[in-house]
């Protein structure tokens, strides 16, 4: 009996978490990254910048006009006459030998069709840098994604690793309390309740209580950020597999070569120069090879119009296009993205020495904390320590309330710096991989 007892008490407190989502790092970078709007907008901006440059391109082929007209002309002196127009005799006479009809008369029923055909032969630049600069337009956004996926994924790794940081100060905090119980337990089953000591025990557990509910209320908090981000219901219970490591590898010694904020300006200095080029192209001429078929037909009646042969023109050639004054308006946008090259180009110089100097911050607060993290691990080591001495002579009655006090909180001030230093590591390691990955 006891052990079903025993057996269905760990069904109702295991069972539950069992269900529980089990959810590393990558896990949620993954979804974050997938569920992130900023992602989706880059992506969109690569589908936009891929269709200007199939509407650039198309420049290149042939266009084909085609057009259709009919028309019904009215007499003003007899409109509802649908017989064709009567013209006096000294303009029929006029006409005579044009018109395909009765002298005097014209149909009213006039129908044409036509068809032009242009292809650009060679437009000294135009069309080409207009297409080379939409190509650096594509890589752009493409570097912008690549940026903004970098951010996405740090701001993922701090969403985690604060979550999980939540869950270590929960449990620092609960430690924290149980001792204080622990205290008090010993201070009373002792039968020497010093009314001061006691006092101070109670003082001090009702404070570590508060505490233990800030600490739970931004657990929660933390881990309802976390699901919102990645997409996850925030009914479905999560477990955080990554721990905080316990040591740390030292950094590789580079050098930040490259960044895609870097690769955003250097393509958009060449997107801004070949515009300038394709504006400065504006000037030149334009050698196109034309061509054109015309159909024109006439009757008094519209169900017999194409009864008679109708009138055809055809032809085929070559054009030139030269612009001739324009009052300076290609040379003026040309020198617009000229200065558009050279603002790009300052803004890479800035860039360049403004993210080689985070870089190379990010690389230097990493090996500084590592450095501490060992003295921190002797210091929490000491804390420990003193508290089991402080802990033992006060079980024995050797000491206050006050001291005990005093050791445990230097001890969970130094759970706190400890669990806030792994945390700063991890985040100036993603720190570099997001700068220099």
């Amino acid at each position: 009996m006891r052990k079903f007892l025993f057996y269905c008490l760990c069904t109702m407190f295991v069972i539950p978490n069992a269900y529980a989502m089990d959810l590393s790092l990558k896990d949620a970078t993954d979804k974050i990254v997938a569920e992130s709007n900023d992602v989706k907008k880059a992506e969109a901006n690569v589908k936009k910048a891929k269709a200007q440059l199939s509407a650039v391109n198309a420049n290149r082929w042939m266009s084909v006009d085609g057009t259709v007209s009919y028309m019904n002309l009215i007499d003003p002196i007899r409109p509802l006459d649908s017989d064709g127009i009567k013209l006096p005799s000294e303009i029929g006479a006029m006409l005579e030998h044009s018109l395909p009809m009765p002298l005097g008369e014209i149909p009213d029923n006039m129908f044409s069709a036509g068809v032009q055909i242009t292809q650009p032969i060679y437009t000294f630049g135009k069309i080409g840098n207009a297409v080379d600069a939409v190509h650096d337009a594509i890589d752009m956004s493409r570097s912008a994604r690549e940026l903004t996926k970098r951010e996405v994924k740090y701001a993922a790794a701090n969403l985690y690793w604060t979550a999980k940081m939540t869950d270590g100060i929960v449990a620092a905090s609960q430690r924290n309390l149980d001792k204080a119980r622990e205290a008090r337990k010993h201070l009373t089953a002792a039968g020497r309740a010093n009314k001061s000591n006691l006092i101070k025990i109670e003082s001090d557990i009702a404070t570590k209580e508060i505490n233990l509910s800030d600490a739970e209320f931004n657990r929660d908090t933390a881990y309802r950020m976390l699901k919102i981000m990645a997409g996850i219901d925030e009914s479905e219970e999560i477990v955080l597999t990554d721990e905080f490591p316990d040591s740390f590898e030292p950094l590789p010694e580079t050098k930040l070569k490259s960044n895609p904020e870097w690769d955003i300006y250097q393509k958009q200095i060449k997107m801004y120069e070949a515009n300038a080029s394709s504006k400065r192209a504006g000037a030149y001429p334009t050698l196109a090879a034309v061509g054109s078929y015309s159909y024109y037909a006439m009757g008094n009646d519209i169900n017999h119009i194409f009864d008679k042969e109708g009138s055809q023109s055809a032809y085929w050639g070559l054009a030139l296009q030269v612009p001739l004054f324009s009052g300076g308006l290609h040379s003026a946008n040309a020198t617009v993205e000229a200065m558009n090259a050279e603002s790009a180009r300052q803004d890479l110089d800035k860039s360049k020495k403004l993210k080689t100097e985070e870089y190379n911050t990010a690389v230097n607060k990493y090996k500084h904390l590592c450095d501490n993290l060992e003295k921190l691990n002797e210091a929490h080591t000491l804390a420990q320590k003193a508290y089991d001495v402080s802990a033992n002579r006060f079980a024995a009655g050797q000491t206050s309330a006050i001291e005990l006090s005093d050791v445990s909180s230097a001890l969970y001030q130094m759970d706190m710096a400890l669990l806030n230093a792994k945390y700063n590591i991890l985040m100036s390691k993603e720190s570099v991989k997001k700068l220099g990955e």
